[in-house]
């Protein structure tokens, strides 16, 4: 049975794959958890991120609520009963002086942190997952990357 503790690659062509990845990863959040979200415009990262915080929302016995991107705001909070999960989105900062005023550095030990476009950062910021979207060279199918630090199994994403 594999185990991902390193680097998984998994086809999420099929969208109900990336829905069974992102729950599977949401069973494993918890406060002081940070996902880092890289990959072009398009490519699945935030229909990702939609599919953890409604399985988060689900099994915490909260209705689903529309998860939009940040792209605008920067940052969406969510607050999951006690869990606060914020979802910020770096795409639009052009000066790293910008991030002085978003809280993302602040200590995470009291809520989650999504983040996509991490490499705007420019540090290594410490993770529990690095998730990886691509399209193939015809763009025709996507792919996930994840690299992760506590053992996760992802055998049954095979067979869907």
């Amino acid at each position: 049975m594999p185990i991902a503790t390193k680097c998984s690659k998994i086809d999420i062509s099929k969208e109900i794959i990336t829905q069974k990845i992102a729950e599977k990863i949401a069973s494993k959040v918890s406060k002081n958890t940070t996902l880092l979200f890289y990959g072009n415009i398009g490519v699945g990262k935030t229909t990702f991120i939609r599919y953890l915080i409604n399985y988060l929302q689900k099994k915490n016995g909260l209705e689903k609520t529309e998860i939009p991107s940040p792209t605008f705001n920067i940052i969406n909070e969510y607050e999951i009963n006690s869990l606060i999960v914020r979802h910020f989105d770096l795409y639009r900062i052009k000066d790293k002086k910008e991030l002085n005023n978003l809280g993302i550095n602040e200590n995470s030990e009291d809520y989650v942190r999504l983040i996509e476009w991490p490499e705007i950062l420019g540090q290594n910021i410490e993770s529990t997952f690095k998730l990886k979207f691509e399209y193939d060279e015809k763009l025709e199918n996507r792919y996930l990357i994840i690299s992760n630090n506590i053992d996760f199994n992802f055998d049954e994403f095979e067979k869907i």
